[in-house]
């Protein structure tokens, strides 16, 4: 490294948010990027460590310490070749990855990791304001075709690496837009969507088709994409989601997170309310809102609600509060559990836990209200409080409570291919075949609910699978 003793010197500095109360007033992203010379120092702190386990925290096995020592050195474009061996889309990583590479950082043991995710989306970033990142055309055409399925960052990933290899690629999008859940899951103040839309510029000039508002199994049969493409790739997402089955959810103010998040997304995008909200507007504004289940959907929720001013904003989770801090001897470099908050609670939110809900109560077809009762967990079973069930106010409850796996109608019951006990299409990490000739998956479709840097990985990995399959022989990483 540049500096080797960078991290005893130079103390950890991540970047910033805007103030609450000027963000709440929009929709776009609000964290405030490093200048140049805060990056350099930043990236000097990467400390040689002989062994660096932010590999082993990386799904997509990003080279960390080399572009930190570029970015040091201030050789930015060599940075970002460096970054973009490993990762089709940092921009995406940059922004809503949660960073476990950080946490594998052997500098996470004193609670100081390097700052990883900022630099990579600096990189990047970068590359982009400088012109840098041009279309990868490929050397030479194959004659093959490859039909992927779903265009979440598995899909994209996957076809812009076969499109890379010479194929003909058309990558099919059931919605208007492509980008899956981070088109229409993911707030536009997490990530704002010309980020995708300038992928699929660069993509569209390699040569990837894209086919929008058209649903494989259902718009398009399977047999006509067998019939006219060589492979086909299943890059859909886990969209399956959990559903509460308790007395009143069939009330109408009980909705799926992702159906309030994808209006909003919508009408951000410039869609009228007929097209964002084909089945009715579903808004916070000025009612106490009840979310569901404490991971990234719901605290996504949360910040969604507070901008589309919600009277109040409580979430509940079925599991018990984390720690405040983890035990690094026995943690470390895992993933941790630890107690985590968002920009979106920041902003203003009543969290709870170890709470279940029991019943949502209503008053002529409305919700008015979910009553709850309290849970003690004995050897991690869950048992509920005698005595402890109260009523929380509630015009809305919506449930992120995370999903269940792929949904099986339309294109996997066509498809035929087989599925796992967890209802995902069984293929291993070996070849990403399924169980169906020609045919291949990656991303959530395959592995379940997951990040996006894990279908980043699938996708890039399934590509080099078929690529072989076709060819004999791959050039494409691993």
């Amino acid at each position: 490294m540049g500096k080797d003793t960078g991290f005893l010197e130079i103390d950890r500095k991540d970047r910033v948010y805007a103030d609450p109360k000027e963000r709440l007033k929009h929709y776009r992203e609000f964290v405030i990027p490093h200048d140049e010379p805060t990056l350099k120092l930043q990236a000097a702190r990467c400390m040689d460590c002989g062994i660096p386990y932010c590999h082993n925290g990386c799904p997509v096995n990003n080279i960390i310490p080399e572009w930190n020592d570029l970015v040091y050195r201030g050789d930015w474009k060599n940075a970002l070749e460096v970054l973009h061996s490993t990762n089709n889309f940092p921009e995406f990583t940059g922004r809503i990855c949660p960073a476990p590479c950080e946490a594998a950082c052997v500098l996470n043991i004193i609670d100081s990791p390097v700052t990883i995710k900022s630099i990579e989306c600096a990189i990047v970033d970068r590359g982009w304001q400088e012109d840098w990142i041009k279309p990868q055309l490929p050397a030479r055409q194959t004659g093959k075709s490859v039909a992927v399925v779903g265009s979440g960052p598995a899909g994209m990933a996957c076809a812009q690496q076969l499109a890379r290899a010479g194929h003909k690629v058309t990558l099919f999008e059931k919605n208007d837009r492509i980008g899956g859940l981070l088109r229409y899951g993911i707030p536009d103040f997490k990530m704002e969507k010309h980020l995708i839309n300038r992928r699929a510029v660069q993509m569209e000039a390699e040569g990837v088709t894209f086919r929008t508002s058209a649903e494989v199994g259902v718009d398009i049969s399977f047999k006509s994409l067998q019939e006219n493409f060589d492979a086909i790739v299943l890059s859909g997402g886990a969209e399956d989601p959990r559903t509460l089955e308790i007395p009143g959810a069939e009330l109408s103010g009980v909705r799926l997170a992702m159906e309030f998040l994808t209006q909003q997304n919508k009408r951000n995008a410039g869609d009228d309310e007929l097209r964002a909200a084909p089945r009715g507007s579903l808004t916070a504004t000025g009612k106490h809102v009840i979310v569901i289940g404490g991971g990234d959907t719901g605290s996504d929720c949360v910040g969604t609600s507070n901008r589309q001013g919600a009277a109040s904003v409580t979430q509940l989770e079925i599991m018990p509060q984390p720690p405040e801090k983890e035990d690094k001897a026995l943690t470390w470099p895992d993933w941790p559990l630890k107690m985590r908050t968002s920009s979106s609670h920041e902003e203003g939110a009543a969290r709870d836990w170890s709470v279940m809900a029991k019943r949502v109560i209503g008053a002529d077809g409305d919700v008015t209200g979910l009553e709850c009762v309290r849970l003690s967990w004995d050897g991690g079973r869950m048992q509920e409080v005698e005595g402890s069930n109260f009523v929380l106010p509630a015009d809305l409850v919506l449930l992120a409570m995370g999903f269940v796996g792929p949904k099986k109608h339309g294109l996997l019951d066509r498809a035929g291919v087989a599925l796992t006990d967890r209802g995902t299409v069984s293929a291993n990490e070996d070849d990403y075949a399924t169980s169906e000739p020609g045919v291949f998956t990656c991303g959530d479709m395959r592995r379940g609910q997951s990040l996006v840097v894990w279908a980043i990985r699938e996708g890039r990995q399934c590509a080099r699978s078929v690529d072989m399959a076709l060819m004999g022989a791959s050039e494409l990483p691993r």
